[in-house]
């Protein structure tokens, strides 16, 4: 392999942007400008979505509006419920079903025949309209495949109190919906990762918001992108069905030859500052609920892998717990995953229309050369 080749394209600058600023070696991460921290203390996922999709925070009239807006547009057309509860008896994959339902949703969108797809407008209102529905789409599917009738979205409740009622059936306390609101926020946006970018290599062909968003959610689908969380919480349930303590679980698990999920990122060198923040939030969901085992767990696994591998959690690490206590199922955090960062996909495809090239990378052929073709008798 030559110096050149850069497998993954790690570490290769193909794009600037204005959207999530990261700093691997200090443990730092912003959207356009704001430190995570700030935002996850103060800012609302409405508010966050705004600043992605407009560079820049709301004042109070602006995000009452945006807020009114995309609650407005929260429910499903009947035929797109009619897919969803037919994704849901043939027992889909929820990420497939979730790729599924985003490309259905264009056949239902005013805006999506508009005939120049780089326009502003039409498609801040596409944004707008999937950024609402992907949470009553979800829910649906859950509630579905468990053999009850989706809940029509309140338009009363917030992005992300409205999911947890829709899902459950009742409206969630302060706690769960702050906190749920907070991971929202945490996984909105994050450089160029691989379902980002994939967005924008479907995006740079001059396709639709709709195809890219799916190529979106089909990237994320992929096991090393968007499903260690899931994999975090069916790891720490093992341990608990064990009886071994969760140290020498995973002493046992690494010389088994398996992997631990939740640690380790492409970018961070240090602990991910989203698992710094969801780890004060499993923390405080377990002392509040009386049953800390998972937080529990959870510590003595970043302990023992951080002193013997060297590796620090990312924010899959402690989403899992996170969900798994407030009710979660455990299956569906991926596409929680994809609920919150559609936000961030969709700034860069915006950024993307607004500034476009035709993203078109190279590969060096190594195979043979100059063969002779054979008859087909003499293969």
């Amino acid at each position: 392999m030559s110096d050149d080749l850069k497998r993954g394209l790690e570490g290769v600058l193909v794009a600037e942007s204005e959207l999530s600023y990261i700093d691997g070696d200090a443990g730092k991460l912003g959207y356009c400008g704001y430190p995570i921290e700030d935002l996850a203390r103060e800012a609302c996922y409405e508010e966050v979505v705004y600043l992605l999709w407009h560079d820049g925070l709301p004042d109070a009239d602006e995000l009452a509006s945006f807020k009114s807006w995309m609650a407005g547009v929260r429910s499903l057309d009947d035929e797109v419920l009619s897919v969803i509860r037919d994704l849901a008896a043939a027992d889909e994959v929820p990420m497939a079903a979730l790729r599924t339902i985003v490309s259905t949703l264009s056949a239902y969108d005013e805006d999506a025949d508009h005939e120049d797809v780089t326009d502003l407008d039409a498609n801040l209102r596409m944004a707008c309209r999937i950024t609402a529905k992907i949470p009553t789409a979800l829910a649906a599917f859950e509630r579905y495949r468990n053999s009850d009738e989706p809940i029509e979205p309140r338009e009363d409740l917030d992005h992300a109190a409205n999911f947890l009622y829709m899902l459950n059936g009742e409206e969630p306390d302060e706690v769960l919906a702050e906190t749920f609101d907070m991971a929202l926020v945490l996984h909105a946006d994050h450089g160029l990762n691989a379902s980002t970018f994939s967005a924008m290599v479907t995006a740079s062909t001059l396709a639709d918001l709709h195809s890219a968003v799916t190529s979106a959610v089909g990237t994320l689908s992929g096991s090393l992108h968007g499903g260690a969380n899931a994999n975090v919480m069916r790891m720490l349930k093992e341990v608990d069905e064990s009886d071994a303590d969760p140290t020498t679980w995973v002493e046992n698990a690494l010389e088994a030859g398996r992997r631990v999920p939740g640690f380790g990122h492409r970018v961070y060198n240090v602990k991910d500052p989203r698992a710094k923040i969801l780890g004060e939030k499993s923390k405080a969901l377990a002392e509040a609920a009386g049953d800390t085992r998972w937080y529990d767990y959870s510590v003595a696994i970043e302990e023992y892998i951080g002193e013997e591998k060297g590796l620090a959690p990312n924010v899959d690490f402690y989403s899992a717990s996170t969900y798994y206590q407030m009710g979660i199922p455990i299956d569906i955090y991926t596409p929680i995953f994809a609920m919150s960062r559609v936000a961030g996909w969709i700034a860069h495809v915006l950024e993307q229309y607004e500034d476009n090239r035709l993203i078109r990378p190279r590969a060096r052929y190594v195979g043979p050369k100059d063969a002779s073709f054979p008859p087909l008798e003499d293969r």
